[in-house]
């Protein structure tokens, strides 16, 4: 692990200071005997000397107990630097945790990578941690996190300034599968930690799941355009309808996609996620290659496969005009960076005949769409290809059909919403309680008359609407829920799920603050250990 320069010139220091005290206790020594200045006692040459290795003595004393076990003061600041902390048994976590907090970093935050055995309680106060947890045999930590279990996580805390997630690796073939990181997930959460998303679990290095956990850690750090660690293996769907939902919104234009996929049929569950691999708008690529007299016919090899210049440049970040292009195509086509992937939550099932995504078009500060959502909204005709890869999210899955639902989310979190509502619908599970959130009544009823139709025929039990913008008293949808804080009690009392979909940033916390109040933090603490508290939060 690199340490800071900071540490490297205090130990420096102590080194030169030692070596001086250790210089003056061998003068003083060699010089006994001969003619001494003064007569003072303290100065005579053996007595000057004892006390010179003394402090010698004193000083090493002191080094050694500096170098126990550090003790990290946090800051309770807002902006408090990130914590990357791991838990590692072959190294693999320790190199995760290395490329997340340079993640951090390069979006311009300050983070610092910790062995998790030089960590304590204060170190974890007012903080924002972010833990990468191996585990190993059935479900043992790592040897080096043993101390941490023993010292920390066996005595009582309050972490409630705690902000938190954890990525926990493992393998599946194993019956105590993440054990570890599960655990210190479940202790952080019962000790009031605030998770800032949810548990991301690694099989088996799954190259998906770290994508996901690179995702949050964009969306945490404000900078989504980074490359992506691992480039998924994508298959060619085809852009086969889009509607705009709600004209005239002040909240942005929310598109209703459908894709379809490759010969033969596609398999998901509700829940799932779409990976899409977004392209530059053609007209941006032709502008690219004629203001640098580039032949975007020229055929190159990337990633083992050969494809035109053009095609290259519409799947890579083109370079800004003030940058330094290569004159040279081959330097160029080195030098290209990937577009990084795109995640939706998904808003069909298969039996629909096609995957239905619900997009909002995100701005640029410069005014222009967004990567993903440029392309999906604007860039891409109708008939195109779009790279796309399903992502299993078992942590979003249905819940048993006999139990009741309850449904919470704002914005285009109702795709992974729907979804749900549509398995449920196929089941004949009509238990379902929807509270959904936007901006106005008159632009923003996303899918308005599917969901009148399923409350009308008795498929939703209920439906609250909730718009922010248009002055009533319930704002949000947390409002809503502690305005109906009993007939929620009533619900979870029957064994309902509550399952969230939408913002981490506003709803998601609000709607955990509300369940909290509601319910008591013991009983979210047990709904998520049964499984019957999930979210889908981005």
């Amino acid at each position: 692990m690199k340490r800071s320069m900071r540490f490297d010139r205090s130990i420096i220091g102590q080194l030169l200071v030692g070596l001086a005290l250790a210089l003056l206790a061998w003068w003083l020594w060699r010089w006994q005997g001969r003619a001494w200045p003064t007569p003072t006692p303290l100065l005579q040459p053996r007595v000057a000397a004892g006390i010179a290795i003394a402090l010698y003595a004193a000083f090493c004393g002191w080094i050694a107990w500096r170098g126990r076990t550090p003790r990290i003061v946090a800051s309770v600041d807002g902006q408090s630097p990130w914590r990357v902390i791991y838990a590692s048994q072959t190294g693999f976590a320790l190199e995760l945790a290395e490329r997340t907090a340079q993640a951090l970093r390069d979006a311009g935050q300050s983070a610092s990578v910790h062995d998790i055995n030089a960590i304590d309680l204060q170190a974890l106060d007012g903080a924002r941690c972010l833990f990468v947890a191996s585990t190993t045999g059935e479900g043992d930590p790592p040897d080096h996190a043993m101390g941490f279990v023993k010292r920390v996580m066996a005595q009582p805390a309050d972490l409630r300034s705690t902000h938190y997630a954890v990525l926990a690796l493992g393998d599946s073939e194993y019956t105590q599968f993440c054990a570890f990181g599960r655990e210190l997930d479940e202790w952080l959460r019962q000790h009031g930690a605030q998770p800032m998303f949810d548990r991301v679990d690694v099989d088996n290095a799954d190259p998906a799941a770290l994508r996901h956990w690179q995702h949050h850690i964009g969306v945490l750090s404000g900078s989504t355009d980074q490359p992506d660690w691992t480039t998924p293996r994508y298959e060619r769907w085809t852009l086969r309808a889009r509607r705009l939902l709600n004209p005239g919104s002040v909240g942005g234009e929310a598109w209703h996609i459908e894709l379809q996929a490759p010969a033969g049929t596609a398999s998901w569950q509700a829940g799932d996620i779409a990976e899409i691999g977004p392209r530059n708008a053609a007209a941006d690529v032709a502008t690219f290659l004629a203001r640098h007299a580039l032949d975007g016919s020229r055929i190159f090899q990337r990633d083992g496969e050969d494809m035109p210049l053009a095609e290259l440049l519409s799947r890579s970040r083109l370079p800004a005009i003030a940058d330094a292009v290569p004159n040279d195509a081959r330097a160029l086509v080195a030098a290209l960076q990937a577009l990084p992937h795109r995640e939706y939550s998904i808003a069909s099932l298969p039996a629909d005949g096609s995957l239905h995504l619900l997009v909002r078009l995100m701005q640029r500060d410069d005014g222009t769409p967004g990567i993903g959502s440029g392309w999906l909204c604007r860039h891409a005709a109708i008939g195109d290809g779009i790279d796309l890869r399903i992502r299993s999210n078992p942590n979003f899955h249905a819940p048993s059909p006999t139990q009741p639902m309850i449904l919470i989310g704002n914005g285009t979190g109702l795709a992974g919403l729907r979804a749900h509502l549509k398995a449920r619908a196929a089941a004949g599970a009509h238990r379902n309680w929807l509270l959904f959130g936007e901006r106005n009544a008159a632009a923003d009823h996303l899918h308005g008359d599917e969901l009148d139709a399923w409350q009308y025929s008795g498929m939703l039990e209920r439906l609250d609407r909730v718009f922010s913008r248009d002055g009533h008293l319930q704002r949000y949808v947390q409002d809503a829920l502690l305005a109906n804080a009993d007939t929620l009690r009533n619900w979870v009392d029957q064994g309902a799920a509550i399952y969230v979909c939408g913002s981490l940033e506003g709803m998601a916390p609000g709607v955990d603050a509300a369940l909290n109040e509601i319910l008591g933090p013991q009983r979210m603490t047990a709904l998520a250990d049964a499984g019957r508290y999930r979210r889908d939060v981005y």
